[in-house]
């Protein structure tokens, strides 16, 4: 019998309002502690320098008042389950302005305040059900501010990763909406009942192809935590490491997920 089909998760829009503006000020306060020796590292991500990332931090929210200043497109055609992997195609151009943007803004103060102030006020009247033409698609206001707590809890863990000791905290709301929508993104990339993947305290879903369990404790079972998760699903880290390195527990048969793994990249 194949799986029911499931809703697709809805998103308190004032919590995620609150969690995007919250992680980025997390971010803007972190970055303005830094030194130029410690804005000089190199991060995970290839030719990118902490400078680097942390100005494309500020792209990753621009985007939003940007688009609320366009013209409305006539209708959506890219759903929030289908962001994660629509962003691959616009790699290249993003690492090239990211570095045209740094370079362009050797104040990054200036440019977190001024990227925070513009959000702050093209969000004060925009609905949410608002078409946004972006990069990828034409989505809601909604959607993409969901897709905004990804971007930015990503890139928390990049800069935490690339500077010791810099620990930026995570909104624990944005961390809960990037942790969901990944795992939704795995269950539509892999509809079925056999495997269950379990994040918590935030997210359980079921998919991959086969036997589907009705009661009890599933046969093929992920455990993770929710950083695990997110560096899984964004390629920061691989399936046989994160076993290697005991940060998954996995059994069963159909518990591999080395196939379907990064979903972004």
């Amino acid at each position: 019998m194949p799986p029911a089909r499931k809703r697709t998760r809805a998103y308190d829009p004032a919590k995620i309002r609150a969690a995007v503006v919250a992680q980025f000020g997390n971010v803007r306060r972190a970055v303005g502690t830094l030194t130029p020796e410690q804005l000089a590292l190199p991060t995970r991500l290839a030719g990118w320098t902490v400078r680097d990332l942390a100005a494309h931090v500020t792209m990753a929210v621009a985007t939003v008042s940007r688009n609320l200043g366009r013209d409305e497109p006539a209708k959506a055609d890219l759903t929030l389950l289908e962001w994660p992997f629509a962003t691959a195609a616009r790699a290249a151009g993003i690492s090239d302005g990211t570095r045209d943007l740094a370079a362009a803004n050797p104040d990054l103060d200036a440019l977190f305040t001024r990227t925070e102030d513009q959000f702050t006020e093209a969000l004060a009247t925009a609905a949410g059900d608002r078409l946004m033409a972006t990069r990828t698609g034409a989505m809601t206001l909604a959607d993409l501010l969901v897709t905004r707590t990804v971007e930015l809890v990503v890139h928390t863990d990049d800069l935490n990763a690339a500077v010791p000791g810099l620990e930026i905290p995570y909104d624990r709301q944005a961390l809960a909406a990037a942790t969901r929508l990944l795992a939704d993104a795995l269950a539509a990339s892999a509809p079925g009942g056999a495997t269950e993947v379990r994040v918590p305290p935030y997210a359980v879903v079921q998919c991959v192809e086969g036997p589907r369990h009705t009661r009890g404790t599933p046969p093929n079972v992920v455990e993770t935590d929710p950083l695990t998760w997110i560096r899984l699903a964004t390629g920061r880290l691989s399936w046989p490491d994160a076993v290697a390195q005991a940060k998954v527990a996995a059994s069963g048969e159909r518990a591999d997920l080395t196939a379907l793994l990064p979903l972004m990249s």
